[in-house]
C-alpha cells in the first residue's frame, strides 16, 4: 500500500470510477459543448444569435442536510437530480435558460457506487432540461469529513436576454402572486426535520406520517421540483411575469422580499393552499411557530409567480398554480394573514 492510501485518499480507486464518467456525461451534451471531459477547464461555444442583448447568468448551491437522509437511506440518484433542480430554478427567475452546470463532490472516503449514483442523477436532470453537464471535481478529503460522508455542490450558467430580465420595475400594487407546489421539503430546512423527526420523535425512514401516502424516507427524498417546463409554457403562450420568486432557505419571507421593491409588501393568504401533511406533522411534533415554520420550509409552496391582475388567472389556469396573495403598499416585507 502507497502512503497516500496510507493517509486516507485512493487515487488508484479514484482513477477508476472516474474512467467511467465519460459514459455518464456524454448523454447529457450540447452542440455548443467542445472537447471531452477530464480536462483543466470545460469548453462551451455558446450559440446566442436569438438573444437581442444576451446576459450570462450563473448560480451555486448544495443540497446540504438532505444528503444525511439519502447516505440513510443508501439512495443517492435524487440528490444528484436535487441539485440541478435548485440550480435551474434559481437562474430561472431571472428569466434564464440553462446552458451548462458543473458540479463538486467532497468526500472522505471515494464510494463507487454512490458517485456514479449521483452523477447519473445529475446526468439525467441536466439532459431533461437541456442543459449541458460540462464537468466536475471529486475531492477525497479524510479529516474533513466523517467517515461515508460526502458534499455536494453544484454551478450553473445560463443565458437570457437583457430586455428580458426578471423581475420586472412594473411591479405594483395589485399584481398577483401564483403559488406552485413543491415536492416536499425540496433542499431546505432538513436539519430541523431531522431533529424532529428522528431525535426528538424516534422515527424511522419506514414509518408512515399521517395522510402521507409514502414512508416517511420516501417523503423525505422526494425530488426537487424543476418549475422550469411551466415557465417555459408561460412564454410560448406569451404570458408576460412581472417576476419569480424561488421558495427556498428562508421560505416566502425571506425569498419574495428579494425580488419585491422597498415600496411594496406581499399579503400572502396562507388559507389558499393547503399545507402537505409532512409540514402539518413536522410542525405540530416539533412545537413549531408559524413565523418559524414559514421561514425554515416551504410549506408546500416552492415557487411564487408575480403576475398583473389582467393575466393572473390565465397564468395560474396555464401552470396548475394558485393564486396566493397580492401586492399591497408596504416595505418589502411578506406578510403572512
Amino acid at each position: 500500500m502507497d502512503r497516500y492510501s496510507e493517509a486516507g485518499v485512493d487515487l488508484d480507486l479514484a482513477a477508476t470510477v472516474k474512467a467511467d464518467l465519460r459514459d455518464i456525461v456524454r448523454k447529457s451534451t450540447r452542440p455548443e459543448v467542445l472537447g471531452a471531459i477530464g480536462g483543466f477547464g470545460g469548453l462551451f461555444r455558446p450559440a446566442l444569435s436569438a438573444y437581442r442583448e444576451p446576459v450570462l447568468v450563473a448560480s451555486i448551491d448544495g443540497v446540504g442536510t438532505k444528503l444525511k437522509v439519502a447516505a440513510l437511506a443508501g439512495h443517492h440518484q435524487g440528490v444528484g437530480e436535487d441539485l440541478v433542480h435548485h440550480c435551474v430554478n434559481d437562474i430561472a427567475t431571472t428569466g434564464a435558460e440553462p446552458l451548462f452546470f458543473l458540479d463538486y463532490v467532497g468526500t472522505s472516503r471515494l464510494d463507487p457506487e454512490s458517485f456514479r449514483d449521483v452523477l447519473r442523477g445529475m446526468a439525467r436532470a441536466c439532459r431533461r432540461v437541456g442543459c449541458a453537464l460540462l464537468g466536475g471535481e471529486t475531492a477525497q478529503m479524510p479529516g474533513i469529513y466523517h467517515d461515508d460522508e460526502y458534499d455536494l455542490v453544484g454551478a450553473i450558467v445560463g443565458v437570457a436576454d437583457r430586455h428580458a430580465l426578471l423581475p420586472k420595475k412594473e411591479i405594483k400594487v395589485g399584481n398577483l402572486l401564483i403559488g406552485l407546489s413543491s415536492t416536499g421539503l425540496h433542499t431546505n430546512g432538513y436539519s430541523l426535520a431531522r431533529k424532529v423527526l428522528f431525535e426528538e420523535e424516534n422515527l424511522s425512514l419506514a414509518t408512515r406520517i399521517p395522510g402521507c401516502r409514502l414512508t416517511l424516507g420516501e417523503e423525505l427524498l422526494r425530488v426537487h421540483r424543476c418549475y422550469l417546463p411551466e415557465l417555459r409554457r408561460l412564454r410560448q403562450l406569451h404570458l408576460p411575469l412581472q417576476g419569480i420568486a424561488h421558495i427556498t432557505g428562508g421560505g416566502l419571507p425571506e425569498n419574495l422580499p428579494r425580488i419585491l421593491p422597498k415600496r411594496l409588501d406581499a399579503r400572502i393568504e396562507t388559507k389558499s393552499w393547503r399545507v402537505p401533511p409532512l409540514f402539518r406533522f413536522l410542525t405540530k411534533a416539533g412545537q413549531i411557530s408559524q413565523e418559524e415554520s414559514y421561514r425554515v420550509f416551504n410549506m408546500g409552496i416552492g415557487m411564487v409567480l408575480v403576475a398583473s391582475a389582467d393575466h393572473g388567472q390565465q397564468i395560474a389556469r396555464a401552470v396548475n398554480g394558485r393564486i396566493i396573495g397580492t401586492l399591497v403598499p408596504g416595505q418589502g416585507r411578506v406578510l403572512l394573514c
